[in-house]
Formats: structure tokens, C-alpha cells, sequence
């Protein structure tokens, strides 16, 4: 049996008609009659009533490593992903240090190549130590070994308009994106849910939904009048989705995303306390939710994105207001957005639209260009395989995340990754992570 040959046989590409598929070389060999026909010795993987799906891309991942890898290292968090279906990972800056520099982007993008489960892309910080008061070597990074693309201060708002105007304008020097956490930080302080009724009643400082549109309104229109682009981050409000919308019908170079929690959860889940459902942007209502989700069908948000932001247990065995913000999200994220939108009754969403938001897009967004690929003859081999019909409950302590802050701890949820294949090599088989060999 030759190494990385494998005929998948029977799997439905993008929920259509069963065929079959060679991987060989790191490359789609060949498809339907010609794959059994190339196939050799080539591994069979059968794939009878699963569905394929190019690999999946995540546009905002955190992998904390260099400086908290109590919470996550770049070799678990990039396993993690592979068990959940992607094959490419964009790594948020927001480390310690901070990867505000070319050195640092780098040595991401280095412990990535070394663990082998995906591909690494960092993303680098637009301001010095994520600070908000000068621009970090933004030129640097895009010159790096990492060839950064996309630039965040994920975790703080780039609030000062000058400052985000400046980085609008530099990185159209190398067809760059600034993404930004739209958070107004003076509208904020203090608060640690959505500001509502839900909040009112439990006595706990609200973040109110203008806090995030505020900022949308702004950086659009700031890339509107310099020409370049923006990524809305983790896009959580009806009024957002509706300021994007509008920007998209002006031409505005605009692209969003909206997480899968998002996708879910509303702020009646926060009456009992439980700090794993403190996030940033917070849970917001029903009619939020329901807005988000439209606009993820209707295409005004582009991508789903998991905002995986593990934490050790301490950060989270403590009373809601001192708990750090954050949710797990790489291993669930698939299984969410199928139980939210594919299986939904009220939007039009199926296989395609999936591997439109989890794939094509955010690689295109990214300027990844070899993810998010058709499943065609000579594209690059990152493919995943789901089966529709399994349901499993989230464990916990069976992640492979190194973190167990999930939301969705003892749910039931549809749909499984059977196998994860990265440039043409199973990172995943039959639901098992599969370790690098020679």
C-alpha cells in the first residue's frame, strides 16, 4: 500500500450524487470510474451515505501559544481542528507576546508546519501589543515566512479611528485585511453580558448591541473612503447584520462572520450563572439570533467562524463576573451549523452553503490560495468526510482540545467528521486523530 493513496468510495460531494474520489500526490487524482480505475494500491476509505466537503478553513482561531499553553498549545489546537474537519487555521494574535511582529508570526507559523495537523496561517496584530496607540510592523509580517494577510487586535477594539484608518490604508499595499473585534470600549466597561432585560434581572453589567453597530457603521464607511477592505469579527446583533447589508448594496469591501454559538444561544442561558457562557461579543436575544442566522443564508455574513478561545479550568471555575470570556469551538463548530441551518425549517441552507461559509470563503478572505478548493480533478487533496445521520454528545474531557470550556457540554448534536485528509494525508480516520509518520 503506497503512502498518502487513498480511493474514497461513495461519498456524496457536497450532499449530491455518490462518487468516488483518488487522493494521490497531495492532489485529486481522479473522480468517479477513472478513481477506481487509478486507484492501485491505494487505501480504500468507504464512504457510503457520508457527505464530502472541501477542508474546512476557520478565519479565528486561538491556539494561545507562545505564552499560554496552559490553555492551548499549537500542536492541541491544531489536532483539535483536524478532529473537527479543517484543514486550515487562522491563529489570532493576541498571545504572549503578542504577535505583533515578524518574529513572532513566524514562530506560529513554524510550530504549525511542525505539528502537521493543518495549516497555520497567523494573523497579525494591527497595533503593538494590541495597545491601540501605534501600528505594528504590519509590512514586516506580510513579508515574513507566514506571508500575513490578515491583521486583528482580536480581543480589544481598534477604537481609535486615525489609528484604523492608517491600517485600512497600509495593507492595501499587499491586498491585506484589517479585521476588527467591534467592541466601543467606553460603551463597555464593566460588562460581562448583553444588555437587556435578561441582564437587568440578574444584576450584571449589560454590553449593549450599539457598542458593536457603532464601530460596523464606522469601519465601513473608513473602507469605503480609503478603498480598502474589512473583516467584521464574530458579527453578533440584528443591527449589525443590517449595517453590513447596507454596505455591501454600496460596494463597500466588507466581509463577516458570525460564530456558531451565535448561531444558538441567546441570553436566557446566562440566568443560571455558569461562567461558560460568558463570551465576547456576548449572547445576545432571540430575535439576534434569528437575524444572524438570515443573514448567514441570505450571504450578508460570509463566513461561520469558531472563535475558539480555550481557557484552563481556573479561568472559568469562578463567579461570572471575574471568569475570563471565551468558548471552545473547533470540534463542534460543523455539527452547530448543521443543527442550526442545515437542519433548519425556516432558512435555505444546505451542503454547498457549508462549503461556501466554512471553506471557499474564508480562504478566499484569508488570500489562502490553495484551501477551499472544488472538489475537482488536480486541486489541492484537503478534504473532509461527515456522516449527516450520527448524533453524539459532547464530552468534555473527550475533546482533544486542551481546554474544556465548551457551551455545549452534554449536548446532543448532529453530524460527525468520519476523516480529515490534509494534502492528500489522513489526519483523521474513522473519528481518530492519526499521528504523523515518515
Amino acid at each position: 500500500m503506497s503512502a498518502h493513496r487513498y480511493l474514497i468510495r461513495g461519498a456524496a460531494p457536497l450532499g449530491g450524487d455518490p462518487t468516488d474520489l483518488l487522493l494521490a500526490d497531495g492532489v485529486i487524482a481522479a473522480t468517479g470510474a477513472e478513481a477506481a480505475a487509478q486507484a492501485g494500491d491505494a487505501q480504500v476509505v468507504d464512504a457510503a451515505g457520508l457527505v464530502v466537503l472541501p477542508g474546512l478553513v476557520d478565519l479565528h482561531t486561538h491556539l494561545r501559544e507562545p505564552g499560554r499553553e496552559d490553555a492551548e498549545t499549537v500542536l492541541s489546537g491544531t489536532r483539535a481542528a483536524a478532529v473537527g474537519g479543517f484543514t486550515c487555521v487562522h491563529a489570532m494574535a493576541n498571545t504572549q507576546p503578542v504577535a505583533d511582529t515578524a518574529g513572532v508570526v513566524e514562530q506560529v507559523w513554524r510550530l504549525g508546519r511542525d505539528a502537521g495537523w493543518v495549516d497555520v496561517r497567523p494573523v497579525g496584530a494591527v497595533t503593538v501589543g494590541l495597545a491601540g496607540e501605534r501600528l505594528a510592523e504590519l509590512g514586516a509580517m506580510a513579508d515574513s515566512a507566514a506571508r500575513v494577510r490578515v491583521f486583528s487586535d482580536d480581543g480589544v477594539c481598534v477604537s481609535d479611528p486615525v489609528l484604523m484608518r492608517r491600517a485600512l490604508e497600509y495593507v492595501k499595499a499587499f491586498d491585506g485585511v484589517v479585521a476588527q473585534h467591534a467592541q466601543e470600549p467606553r460603551l463597555t466597561e464593566g460588562a460581562v453580558m448583553n444588555e437587556g432585560v435578561v441582564s437587568a434581572e440578574l444584576g450584571l453589567t449589560g454590553w449593549p448591541a450599539v457598542a458593536e453597530e457603532s464601530i460596523v457603521a464606522r469601519d465601513v464607511l473608513l473602507a469605503e473612503h480609503v478603498g480598502s477592505r474589512v473583516h467584521i469579527c464574530h458579527l453578533s446583533t440584528a443591527g449589525s447584520v443590517d449595517i453590513v447589508r447596507w454596505a455591501k448594496s454600496r460596494g463597500i469591501q466588507v466581509t463577516a462572520e458570525v460564530t456558531p454559538h451565535h448561531l444558538v444561544l441567546t441570553d436566557e442561558i446566562v440566568r443560571g450563572y455558569d461562567p461558560q457562557f460568558k463570551v465576547n461579543p456576548p449572547l445576545r436575544t432571540a430575535e439576534d439570533v434569528a437575524a444572524v442566522r438570515a443573514g448567514l443564508a441570505d450571504g450578508t455574513i460570509d463566513i461561520v467562524a469558531t472563535d475558539h478561545a480555550p481557557h484552563p479550568g481556573e479561568d472559568k471555575d469562578c463567579e461570572f463576573d471575574a471568569a475570563a470570556f471565551g468558548m471552545t469551538g473547533l470540534e463542534t463548530a460543523l455539527s452547530v451549523v448543521i443543527s442550526s441551518m442545515v437542519l433548519a425549517d425556516d432558512v435555505d441552507f444546505g451542503w454547498a452553503d457549508v462549503a461556501r461559509t466554512m471553506s471557499a470563503a474564508p480562504a478566499a478572505i484569508g488570500r489562502v490560495a490553495d484551501q477551499g478548493r472544488p472538489l475537482a480533478v488536480g486541486e489541492p487533496a484537503h478534504v473532509t468526510l461527515v456522516d449527516p445521520d450520527a448524533r453524539w454528545t459532547v464530552v468534555p474531557r473527550e475533546l482533544r482540545t486542551a481546554s474544556d470550556n465548551t457551551p455545549f457540554a452534554g449536548r446532543e448534536l448532529p453530524g460527525r467528521v468520519v476523516a480529515t485528509f490534509y494534502g492528500g494525508r489522513a489526519t483523521v480516520l474513522d473519528g481518530v486523530p492519526q499521528e504523523r509518520t515518515a
